[in-house]
């Protein structure tokens, strides 16, 4: 079916034609003088031409427009077959990144869930690092964690008295029975203060401050713990953080040679556990020591049986030998006897003598023959 707008496009057309068409022959009739019969004739022939070109143009129009539309139907079946391919594979991808980004939001959820525990954590961690007694409980609990987890338990004692009446935080037993003592000290405050210092006199205070609290403690432990005799001739001091141990290292050299001077070793938990590891070494050496000199005595008990066992069997050895001895003097005399006896036999005896003779010689001849 045509479009209205060509539909009216080509009557317009055709009646343009027609009317061409009518004043070109009347025109010409006019001109020639020709009848109006001829006249009237030769426009229902152009009427008829018209009517005809029209009808084929129609007729063009008309597959050309089914053409057009079939041609713009197959393209716009391709373009939806594509766009709904396209919205498919687009509702999928769009489904999988909503699924990733759920997963992700929920990794995120929990990751910030863990952050808010681990910041409440923090927070009372320095809560607890921010009083001195629960500090030092803090220090004091994770020095014993690395103790236990590389000793035996009968290899160090925590609160051990000593001969002073003074308890250190722990004692390592080795093997020369002199224990080594190890107490917990946290110079965190006085760290604290240092390492926040914005100004050169507000650091050189806070500098001042750290070298007296810890020489303080280097003095408490070599005074109160080492004991001639009785501990061994070095303590350690355990800072229970690695980033204390190393501001010490780092900014105060002079209190780690002063601690060396008072024989007391400033040790991190990293240090302690190098140090404990050291120590059941040595502890496994010793028993080695120990279990060697004991295996020794036993192989030296055991030679000496083993020598016993030796005598003995050479003893048995000879009275086997003088017990053949004496078999074969005994052999020797029956072999004597039987010649005796058969020399005997040769006599003439009456009949009860031989029976005599026969049942002496019977136990003879069984002992020879090994009966």
């Amino acid at each position: 079916m045509l479009d209205p707008s060509i539909l009216a496009l080509l009557v317009l057309l055709a009646a343009c034609l027609t009317l061409a068409a009518v004043a070109f022959v009347l025109w010409r009739g006019r001109n020639s003088g020709e009848p109006h019969a001829v006249v009237i004739a030769e426009l229902a022939r152009v009427q008829t031409d018209t009517a005809a070109r029209l009808e084929a143009l129609m007729g063009h129009f008309t597959n050309t427009q089914s053409q057009l539309q079939r041609s713009v139907n197959e393209r716009l079946d391709s373009v939806t077959h594509r766009l709904g391919e396209s919205i498919q594979h687009t509702t999928l991808k769009t489904t999988e990144n909503l699924q990733k980004l759920n997963e992700r939001l929920a990794v995120i959820d929990s990751a910030q869930k863990n952050i808010t525990q681990l910041a409440s954590q923090v927070t009372s961690l320095q809560s607890i690092l921010a009083n001195k007694q629960s500090r030092g409980a803090f220090g004091q609990g994770r020095m014993e964690i690395i103790i236990r987890d590389g000793l035996p338990k009968d290899c160090y004692a925590f609160q051990y008295t000593l001969s002073n009446k003074l308890r250190p935080d722990c004692v390592i037993f080795l093997p020369d029975e002199r224990p080594l003592v190890i107490d917990s000290k946290f110079p965190l405050e006085a760290v604290t203060a240092y390492r926040d210092a914005k100004t050169d006199d507000e650091r050189k205070f806070a500098g001042a401050r750290v070298r007296q609290d810890v020489v303080k403690h280097i003095n408490d432990i070599a005074e109160k713990y080492l004991l001639p005799g009785e501990t061994q001739e070095l303590a350690f001091m355990f800072v229970p953080s690695e980033s204390v141990y190393a501001e010490l290292h780092e900014d105060f050299d002079d209190l780690v040679q002063k601690a060396f001077r008072a024989k007391v070793a400033i040790v991190s938990p990293s240090l302690l556990m190098l140090a404990i590891q050291l120590v059941r070494q040595n502890q496994r050496d010793a028993r080695m020591r120990v279990a060697a000199d004991h295996i020794r005595d036993e192989v030296g008990r055991l030679m000496k049986d083993v020598g016993l066992l030796g005598d003995r069997i050479r003893k048995l050895q000879a009275h086997f030998n003088q017990s053949n001895e004496d078999i074969r003097q005994s052999i020797i005399s029956i072999e004597k006897i039987e010649s005796r006896g058969e020399r005997i036999a040769d006599v003439e005896f009456d009949g009860a003598a031989a029976e005599d003779a026969q049942a002496l010689s019977a136990p003879v001849r069984k002992l020879q023959a090994g009966e």
